[in-house]
């Protein structure tokens, strides 16, 4: 599959979808972001795929956000920002309860990290640098930042890093939650797929709708939030991978899922 600054790789049932520009540190400009949400878009729509792993390619970048280059040539013209769908492609607007897995390798700035806060799992190399430095240039993150950043973290931890501007480094975002897990570089992909394996081996409808119960849930009061779970509950043991868990398990032999 081709998208716009985007390689589209797929392994078994897994998609890694991967920012194809690392001379610019894997910055975003208005093709990247509408090379994203085709690319996600077209994960989420194959029932082949269960989950994505989010990459940036080369060895110093995730993200460092927008592409500011691009963004001044286009004013300098007259053309203003170009803002064809929400940046990064799923930060807004985009609903998708497959799980996706952010691997952080290097730089993760600015929309660079509120595209990672837009994934449901994050784990980063031991040089990843994570910020959101938008105040240092006396504006605000428009992609969600303000909004995931303390909903992921704890409140006083995502202040200081929103009203600083500051930049920290992968042992900061493990200890406050930002990320689950610190590897090696050369070791990223490898556990951000073996996490995707893992999460393949469960019974994929079972995983969108725990996707879907929790997220969903946050936004609710918690009698809402209940009445969600149940009838996603429902949904899902209707389903032929609901009976085939249980007769599996009593058969003494691994499940075989099929997403239906």
């Amino acid at each position: 599959m081709a998208f716009k600054n985007i390689v589209y790789d797929v392994r078994e049932r897994v998609a890694v979808i991967t920012i194809n520009r690392p001379e610019r540190l894997n910055a975003i400009d208005a093709d990247t972001s509408v090379g994203l949400r085709e690319a996600f878009t077209s994960f989420r729509d194959d029932p082949e795929r269960w989950v994505a792993v989010l990459a940036g390619a080369g060895e110093k970048a995730f993200s460092t956000g927008a592409d500011l280059i691009a963004m001044a040539q286009e004013m300098r013209e007259g053309r203003g920002p170009r803002l064809p769908v929400a940046f990064g492609g799923i930060t807004r607007d985009f609903e998708c309860w497959k799980p996706i897995i952010a691997a952080i390798n290097g730089y993760c700035l600015a929309g660079g990290l509120e595209l990672a806060l837009s994934c449901d799992i994050r784990i980063a190399a031991e040089h990843a640098q994570f910020g959101l430095p938008e105040v240092t240039r006396a504006i605000i993150p428009g992609a969600g930042g303000t909004q995931r950043l303390p909903r992921v973290i704890p409140t006083a931890a995502a202040m200081h890093l929103l009203l600083t501007g500051g930049r920290f480094d992968a042992a900061w975002a493990l200890r406050f939650g930002l990320v689950t897990e610190v590897v090696p570089a050369d070791q990223l992909l490898g556990r951000a797929l073996a996490i995707a394996e893992e999460i393949c081996r469960n019974g994929p409808l079972a995983v969108r709708a725990v996707k879907e119960a929790a997220l969903r849930g946050l936004e609710e009061p918690l009698a809402q939030g209940l009445e969600l779970e149940t009838e996603l509950a429902r949904q899902v043991m209707r389903s032929e991978d609901a009976r085939e868990g249980p007769r599996a398990f009593a058969e003494k032999r691994p499940p075989v899922y099929r997403g239906r």
